[in-house]
This record gives C-alpha cells, structure tokens and sequence, in this order.
C-alpha cells in the first residue's frame, strides 16, 4: 500500500507543481489521507510517513502545505497512541528546517506527543517535547493564555522528575500570571508554584500558598482540603522560627485542621510541647519521598525539624540546660544538641548563648504574660470544640443546659 501511496502522491505533486487548481490538489490529497486513515493495518505507518514527506516538499505550494498538515494533526488524536506517535516524530523530523513556515501545526503536533508521553507516564519526554514549541523565539504570536498553560504544564511535567528545571519554567509563568484573567490557570499557578516550592524545600513559603489554595472556592471540597494537608505538613517541616509560629498559629485557629490525621503534631508545636520520636509514626507515613530526603548531618527533614521545634520548647522551659541534658531531652547526642542550638541563635531564630567553658547554653529571660495569654487562647479553643461537640452529640440537653443558664443570669 505504501507504494501504492507513494506513487499518487508523486503523480499529485507533477499536478501542484505544473500549476493545478489549489482547491482541486489540496481535496486529492485529502481523499489520499482518508483512503490511508480507513484501511489501517500494518502499512499505516509507513504510508501516513510517505504523505507527510510529500506535503512538506517545497515543490508543494505552503498554503496546500499548511491547510493539509493541520486536516493531518486533527487526525492525531483518534490513532493509536503508538502509531500516533512514530508519525509525530517523523513530522517533526521533516519539518525541522522549515519550523518557521508550520509553527501553529508543530505546536498541535507537540501537545498531542507530549499527551502520549504523559499516559505512558514518561513525564521528563512529556515535557521536552513541549519545551520545543517556539513560545518565546518564533514568528506566531502566541495568546498569553496558551503560554501561560503550556509553561504550567512543562512545570508540572518536570515536577515529577526534576524539580530545579520545573522552577526555571514555573518562574517564567510568573511572568505571565498577572496578565492572565483567566481563573483556572491562576489555581493552576498557584498549585504548581506551591509544589515547587515544596520540591525545593521551601517549606513556610509552600505552606503558606497551600493555605491561600485552601480558601478558593473554585477549588473542589477535597482538593482544597488536601491543600491545608499540604500547608500543615509543610509548616512542620519548615525551620523553627517567627515565619513557623505565625503559619503554626494561622492554621491552629482553623477548624477545618481538627480533621486532618496530622493535627495531634500540629497542636504540640503550636503549645511549644516537647515532640517525642514515638509521636512521628503517623505523621511520617503522610510525607511524600521528597520530604523524607537526609540533610547533610545524616538526619532526615522531619528530624531536624522537630528537633529545632523541642529546642525552641526547651527554651521556653528553662533558663539553662547542660549540653549533655539538653542532648537527652532531644534524643540526640549532646555535641549535636550544642551545634544546632549555636546554629539557631546564630541565625536569630532563638535567643540565648552558648558557654562552651562550662558546657551550658543559657535562654533569656522571657516575660510569662505572653505565655500565659497563649496558654488560656488555646485552653478557650479547646472548650468551644468540646461544647460542639456536645451540641452535635446531644442537641436537646444542650438547648436545655443554655435555657436554664440564661434563666440563672437573670
């Protein structure tokens, strides 16, 4: 068949080149693209390759070119995704030094390969195949809206195999975002440059646009809940400090956080209690792989975080500690215990010194009214959730428990 194929199309492009009627060569080379597409079988490869070959031919007029290739992408789709995919390639191929002349059918051509690539879970191919669409460098002026989404999805692509070449292409959407009015791809925005951020180790500032997510009521129900999922596990994982304790606070004072499997650690960091290894198991089964990666002193992100967070919690209660104390309380060694706290007074996120003579770190004096006032914020917090409780339990016997109070005012 392919021969068969070959042969007409030869005969096609005498007739385009000796000056036949656009309208009559273009609908010839349709019926040829038909009669290949209903026969099928084993010669359809090779026979939708011989068609392409000759309809890029620069003996073909480009407007007979331009109109056939784009009937030929329309096609794409309702192939096999294997067939599909062997003649996308061998289009790009042939059109490689003519891209300039057919930039809006390589593009089609590209979304649907990167498509295949996504089913088939080749997400890094997925991705490079979109990357070369002339977005940037070619002649079509594309609208901000298909750059932003393209750029979106070679973010989101690269994200599960290369998060640093995601960043590079989530920064260039950042570009376009504020120009787009388009609400979809601005939640797209938003989720991809989150994830990113949680790649990258960025924690408090992923924590902090998965909250934002959390609040859109575009957003499905359960997306938005795992949203604040991802806020609350980010914000333990995140470094101690002022940035932790106000997202700690934020997501204390939302309700929705008592349903999360998580919230038992959300609310010892956010009451500065000390965390014990055995309190982890839960928590730890929520992390993602990345999130379980080891930093370079041999313990893992969450380790190191919670360790800092029982640091901070020491410092509140007491005034000194002895290195060999403090490494005990921490459940780890006390050489280890006096890095990490130099490391955080350093940095300024705890205050206090350190006496290496007498093996001491020394807190400052805090004020005990602030503490105090936490202590009964979250005491008030946790009667309203018990009195909820009780209302959804036993509306009736509360009704009458209100009554009768109110009658007693009087």
């Amino acid at each position: 068949m392919a021969g068969n194929v070959r042969q007409q199309l030869s005969q096609l492009a005498s007739l385009s080149h000796s000056g036949g009627s656009h309208r009559d060569v273009t609908e010839k080379y349709k019926g040829i693209l038909e009669t290949i597409l209903k026969t099928g079988g084993n010669e359809m490869v090779p026979s939708l390759q011989a068609f392409v070959e000759a309809l890029v031919n620069e003996n073909v007029s480009l407007v007979i070119s331009r109109q056939l290739l784009s009937d030929f992408c329309a096609h794409l789709p309702n192939l096999e995704d294997s067939v599909a995919k062997q003649v996308a390639h061998f289009t790009l191929e042939k059109v490689h030094t003519r891209v300039i002349s057919f930039e809006e059918q390589v593009a089609a051509i590209r979304q649907h390969l990167a498509d295949i690539y996504e089913r088939q879970c080749s997400w890094r191919e997925a991705a490079n195949v979109l990357v070369g669409i002339p977005l940037e460098t070619g002649q079509k002026q594309y609208p901000t809206d298909y750059k932003l989404e393209t750029y979106l999805k070679i973010a989101r692509l690269y994200l599960e195999e290369d998060p640093v070449q995601a960043e590079a292409y989530i920064n260039r959407a950042s570009l376009l975002q504020a120009d787009s009015k388009n609400e979809e791809l601005q939640i797209h925005y938003k989720a991809c440059y989150a994830r990113v951020l949680d790649y990258r180790r960025k924690f408090i500032e992923a924590a902090q646009r998965y909250n934002e997510l959390s609040y859109k009521t575009i957003v499905a129900e359960e997306e938005r809940m795992q949203a604040l999922k991802n806020a609350l596990i980010c914000t333990v994982l995140a470094s101690a400090g002022q940035q932790r304790s106000r997202m700690l606070a934020t997501l204390f004072k939302d309700e929705r956080c008592t349903q999360l499997p998580a919230y038992n650690i959300l609310e010892k960091m956010y009451l500065d209690r000390i965390i014990r290894s055995s309190d982890l198991q839960e928590f730890a089964a929520l992390l993602q792989p990345h999130q379980k990666a080891v930093t370079s002193d041999g313990s893992s992100i969450l380790d190191r975080a919670v360790i800092e967070h029982n640091l901070l919690s020491a410092s509140k209660l007491y005034n000194n500690i002895s290195f060999e104390e403090l490494g005990s309380l921490l459940e780890i060694p006390s050489t280890k215990a006096e890095k990490i706290a130099s490391q955080m007074i350093t940095e300024g996120r705890m205050h206090g010194c350190i006496d290496q003579i007498d093996s001491i770190v020394h807190f400052e004096a805090r004020e005990a009214l602030p503490t105090w006032d936490k202590q009964i914020q979250s005491l008030c917090f946790q009667v309203n959730q018990i009195i909820e409780k009780i209302s959804q339990s036993a509306p009736e016997w509360m009704l009458k428990t209100t009554e009768s109070q109110m009658a007693e005012g009087q």
